[in-house]
Parts: C-alpha cells; structure tokens; sequence
C-alpha cells in the first residue's frame, strides 16, 4: 500500500521541481503561445479539456428540447430526464440550513478538509455502514461528489496514466480524468441480450473479465466502478467486487467506487468494495465517494464525501484544496445535522420504502404494454427498451438529433414531441465507435425521483405508447 501512496508523494514533490529539460520545454511553449496568441487565442486551450467542437452536451440538447416542445405546444412536459428531484429536501434537513445561517461562524470559509462536525457524522455513518471503525482522518468533504471524483483523479492521475472504467459510465467520469492528462480505457458491462424482449436485472449485466484482465497495463492506476450503476441501475454482487478487488490488490491499483446512491438500494445486502468479509485487505486501496445531495433530495447543495485511508486521503485532500479550496459552509453544517436526524428518524431505510413504491407505480405501464425493463437494484433510474416502438419512418428531426447517428436520440426526441415524456439516451454513456448498433440504441433512461403525481401523468401520457406498437 505505501507504495501507491509513495507514488503519489514523488508526484506532488516532483511536479514543484524545474529540471532542465522542464525548463527547455515550457521555454519552448512559451515562445509557440507567442506566436499563435495573435492568431488564434482559442488554441492555447488545454490540451487534456474533453471537448465536443460544435456539438451541445446531452443535458443541454434535451432540456432545450423539452422546453421548446412546451413553448411550442402550450402544455407541460413531463421531464423524467436529468436526475434532479421535484421535491424539497426533508424538513430537518431545511430546517437545519435556516438554522446554520444564522451562526455567524458557518457563514465564513470552512475548513479544506471539511466542517469537523460533518467529518465526525460521516465517518460514523461509514462506520455503521462497513460494520469498523472508520476514523476521521478517512474523510474528505468535497463539493459535490463529482469534484470529488475529479480531486481523486486529480491526486493520482498525471500525463501517460491509465484508469479503467467500465460503459455504460456516469458521463462526468470521461472529461475528469482526460484533463488530467490521463487515458481512459473502457470495459464492457455486457449488454444482456435477452433484454431485447424480455425484462432483465441488474445480474444480467455481466462483467467482461477477459476485457478488465486485458485492460491492465503497468500505466494503470486506478479501477473505477459505479454501484449502484447510473443508468443501469446495477448493484455489484460481492463475488463481482471481490474479482475486481483481487486484481486491484495483484496489480497495485486504486479502486475508486462511486456511491453517490448508497442509500438507494433495494436487494438484501449492499455489498461494498471498503467492507468486504472475505478481501478486508481491499480496504487499505478503495476510495468511496459518497453524496449528500443524493442522500438527502438536496443535488444543488454539491456536498459530497471521499472517504478511504489517511495516506490517500491526503492527495484527494491537496488536489481539493487547489479546485476550490472549501465547501460551502452552512449547508456542511446542515449535512452534518441531517446524519443526526436522519438516524434518529430512521430516515434512509424509510426512503427506500418510498422509492420501491415509486418504481413500482411506474414501471406498471412498460409491463402493460410488454416493453423490456432493467428492474433497478439501486439508484433512481430506470433503463427502458422501446425496440418495439414503432417510430414513424418520414418523422422529421431537426440536425443536432438526427447528426447524433444513434436511434436513442431519435427516440428521446420523438417521446417529447409526440409523448410529453422526456428521457435520456444512454447511447451518451458509451464511447462514440461503441454507439451504433449497440441494443442501448433502443433504450432511454427515465429518472423516478419525482413526486407521485408527475410519475401518474407521466404513466398516463406513456400510455399512448399503445398506439405506436
């Protein structure tokens, strides 16, 4: 384990020491920039940024969709696409934020590392969790637990990396780690052939092993994995984490688990790569990311936790304090007051009450109308196969949809103008080569966490699905 974290340390210590042939290269940019500046300014960009030329990112294609298609027609659309929530946070959780801001001290910058109180109840929550002691010194507060998937890229990842993440994939995952300079290779959560006709689990998305084995390379640094799986909505088996774990364990990897929806699990057990029985030694190189903006109906908050050892904590803690220094201060302090209320209230298990009687409201009108559906074990989105839709053939769509080459664009497009319905296309969770013809094609991704009565009128519109089979 010291040797990771070893690693890690000749990187920081290094990246602050000019050598010559430093010295020479950035002389050398130095003098290209003065050349090109007056040309064309746009060319000193980052070369790692991931970027798209001319093309919108999926949120922004489809929201405006949607809000043109109800401009347009004059009546509300049913947007079951981003994964934001329609309703307030709990009121404890409210409460505690109007609470915070009238301390004079949660008004000002928080600590790097994090509000002590909140650090004290996360880690107490992870202790609950993985069944050990998990220490304080374990935990770091980020803002939102994307900056902290990109801190912990940015802690170990340098120009030449390679890390390995596993498509379909939360898209943020791809431009994090490019703009390290880093390389991602993808390995395939293999596309259950049977969900072409009929409803499928998350168990039937199998790993592609010989992919991962394969996928390894002496430049690899970390394993990433998502679980529960957005858009799947895929839990991970013990045997499949212990797999994972073992080859981390052999090949000297980080694993860094996103579990943003933690408490949005509906089998028996949550099995979790920092607890596991029969690898406690895979432990000692996992990174957990969790969310309190997923936790606690609160995604505009953006707090988020990394939790794992001190001795990489430290490099996610660096790398944090150089993105943006801290975290917003009072809704810390209200996170860390939402653990407490939360345990007494029993708050957790009683939303996972909730979410299965959401999943089973809705999911009532893909089994009336026969189209396949991945029963989620996990999260709060479900991955629909509309194959059987009958789209009509001389359907006009406007360039930025049909430009995408994919039938799910067409698809997500055509449910908002006809339908009323908006979902996502999960072709934008695979890489570019692996899109077309991939049966995601036929897939759109809708998000449950609304209230009831959205999920009813979004079923009712659904139902006109009939007429198109």
């Amino acid at each position: 384990m010291n040797r990771i974290a070893t690693r890690s340390s000749v990187i920081f210590i290094l990246s602050a020491l000019p050598s010559k042939l430093a010295t020479r290269r950035a002389l050398s940019s130095y003098s290209s920039k003065m050349t090109t500046a007056t040309k064309d300014p746009a060319s000193l960009h980052n070369p790692y940024f991931y970027q798209k030329p001319g093309q919108k990112d999926i949120w922004s294609l489809i929201n405006e969709t949607a809000a043109a298609a109800q401009a347009e027609s004059g009546k509300p659309i049913v947007n079951l696409g981003q994964g934001f929530f329609s309703y307030n946070p709990p009121d404890f959780a409210v409460n505690a934020v109007n609470e915070a801001l009238t301390k004079p001290q949660f008004n000002q910058y928080a600590h790097a590392r994090g509000n002590p109180n909140l650090i004290t109840e996360v880690a107490k929550h992870y202790s609950k969790a993985f069944g050990r002691t998990v220490d304080p010194s374990e935990i770091q507060v980020t803002t939102g637990a994307n900056e902290g998937m990109f801190s912990v890229f940015f802690g170990f990842l340098t120009p030449g990396d390679e890390a390995i993440v596993f498509q379909p994939f939360f898209d943020q995952y791809i431009p994090n780690i490019e703009m390290t300079g880093a390389k991602v290779k993808y390995v395939e959560l293999k596309y259950p052939k049977k969900f072409d006709t009929e409803t499928v689990t998350g168990d039937d998305w199998e790993v592609d092993w010989e992919g991962l084995e394969n996928a390894i390379t002496d430049k690899t640094k970390l394993i990433v994995i998502n679980t529960p799986h957005n858009p799947i909505g895929k839990v991970y088996t013990e045997e499949e984490l212990i797999r994972i774990g073992q080859l981390a364990i052999k090949h000297n990897l980080i694993l860094v688990s996103d579990e943003v929806y933690e408490n949005l699990y509906f089998t028996e057990k949550f099995p979790r790569p920092a607890a596991l029985e029969k690898l406690p030694e895979l432990a000692e190189r996992t990174l957990t990311i969790g969310s309190a903006g997923k936790s606690f109906a609160a995604t505009g908050w953006r707090v988020g936790f990394v939790q794992g050892p001190a001795d990489l904590i430290k490099f996610v803690t660096a790398a944090h304090t150089r993105i943006c220094f801290s975290t917003p201060a009072p809704l810390q302090q209200a996170v860390a007051q939402g653990f407490i209320e939360a345990t007494k209230l029993d708050y957790f298990e009683k939303t996972r009450q909730v979410y299965v009687k959401k999943y089973e409201l809705f999911t009532k009108v893909f089994d009336d109308l026969g189209f396949p559906y991945t029963v989620a074990q996990g999260g709060y989105f479900l991955l629909v196969n509309l194959s059987k839709l009958k789209v009509p053939k001389d359907y006009d769509f406007p360039p930025a949809i049909a430009d995408r080459g994919t039938l799910d664009f067409k698809l997500a497009y055509w449910l908002i103008k006809e339908i009323g319905v908006v979902g996502i296309p999960p072709t934008e969770f695979l890489i570019p080569a692996d899109r077309k013809g991939n049966g995601l094609e036929q897939c759109l991704r809708f998000a449950v966490c609304k209230d009831d009565s959205i999920l009813e009128d979004a079923v009712a519109r659904l139902r006109k699905l009939k007429d198109y089979i």
